[in-house]
């Protein structure tokens, strides 16, 4: 199915800007996302928080209390990757319920771009807390099943991105296109129980984005 640009591609397309709609969409996120963050942070106060604060401290500790729960004590300190994976993945979620927007995360690329750098994250930074002996991860319970364990286990691991990315994509894209046709047709009262699955949609896909990752570090940097 042919996926329309977003007014803002259309727009800078009219400049000679030709870049895919996916990654003038994924630029808009990060960079307004950015500036809210900047804007938003530079009057934090604890005696009188105002609504932003408030909320971004609600999100922030739900977040932890994920980390803590999952990961273990120091959960927290794995704050800044998972936190970025959350908030860019749902803010570009939500961007498919803006008319005239585009959800980057519906185009296969950008999730697993994203899925990959989850890979590649927990990865790292299990052989940093493990050094070597994070290939025993690899090896199996016993060392005489190793040859039999590896493999598995290296083709378990590969397919984590692929999973990330596929699921994620394939809910956005259907939710976005199925949301789109009910806009078109019914353009009135008959779309806001589309809206509503499309916010619970974009907020699930999230969750489970961000806790598989969580439990993808946690087993990374798990000493067995």
């Amino acid at each position: 199915m042919h996926e329309l640009d977003s007014l803002v591609t259309i727009l800078l397309h009219h400049f000679g800007v030709m870049l895919p709609d996916y990654m003038v969409m994924l630029l808009f996120v990060m960079v307004g996302t950015l500036v809210i963050f900047w804007v938003g942070t530079r009057r934090l106060s604890v005696d009188k928080p105002g609504i932003f604060q408030q909320v971004l401290e609600l999100l922030t500790e739900t977040v932890g209390k994920f980390l803590d729960d999952i990961i273990g004590h120091d959960g927290r300190k794995f704050m800044a990757p998972i936190g970025t994976f959350a908030v860019l993945i749902l803010i570009s979620n939500l961007m498919g319920l803006v008319p005239g927007l585009m959800p980057p995360t519906g185009n296969i690329i950008v999730t697993i771009s994203l899925a990959l750098c989850s890979f590649v994250t927990y990865n790292f930074l299990g052989i940093r807390a493990q050094g070597f002996s994070y290939i025993k991860h690899f090896m199996g319970p016993v060392l005489v099943l190793t040859p039999l364990f590896f493999p598995i286990e290296i083709i378990s691991h590969l397919a984590r991105p692929l999973s990330l990315s596929i699921r994620l994509f394939g809910n956005i894209f259907g939710d976005h296109q199925v949301s789109n046709v009910f806009v078109h047709l019914v353009p009135f009262a008959i779309p806001v129980p589309f809206i509503l699955l499309g916010l619970l949609v974009a907020f699930i896909q999230t969750l489970v984005f961000s806790l598989l990752s969580m439990i993808y570090i946690a087993e990374a940097v798990e000493h067995h």
